[in-house]
């Protein structure tokens, strides 16, 4: 048999689907976190400056709290409350990757690598 492997992805949705984390926000916010800039991260993870300002303000928007400051002289980074997004949904992405992995081997009766 052709050795295969499972992927899958989690997000934290609204009642609507709409998007509050993934993938894509997990890495914009630890981006940040290295690079202290959304202009920075942007280029880094080729998007424009709007687009990521937008993902981060829907997600402030449905949770209703900040999760990144801005200064000018200070630059961006993360608020308690978007480190602890970003740590929770991390947290919870190990943890279903880890049932996950369990259920396919299981079923296929092999370990993903």
């Amino acid at each position: 048999m052709v050795p295969f492997k499972l992927r899958s992805r989690q997000w934290l949705v609204d009642e609507q689907d709409r998007i509050i984390m993934g993938e894509g926000r997990k890495e914009i916010l630890e981006t940040i976190e290295r690079t202290g800039s959304i202009n920075q991260t942007a280029k880094i993870m080729k998007m424009s400056y709007k687009g990521a300002w937008g993902k981060i303000k829907a997600t402030e928007q449905y949770l209703n709290y900040r999760i990144v400051n801005t200064d000018r002289k200070k630059g961006t980074w993360l608020t308690k409350e978007g480190k602890e997004l970003l740590e929770k949904y991390s947290l919870l992405k190990k943890r279903c990757l880890q049932e996950d992995n369990k259920i396919f081997s299981g079923i296929f009766g092999r370990k993903e690598k």
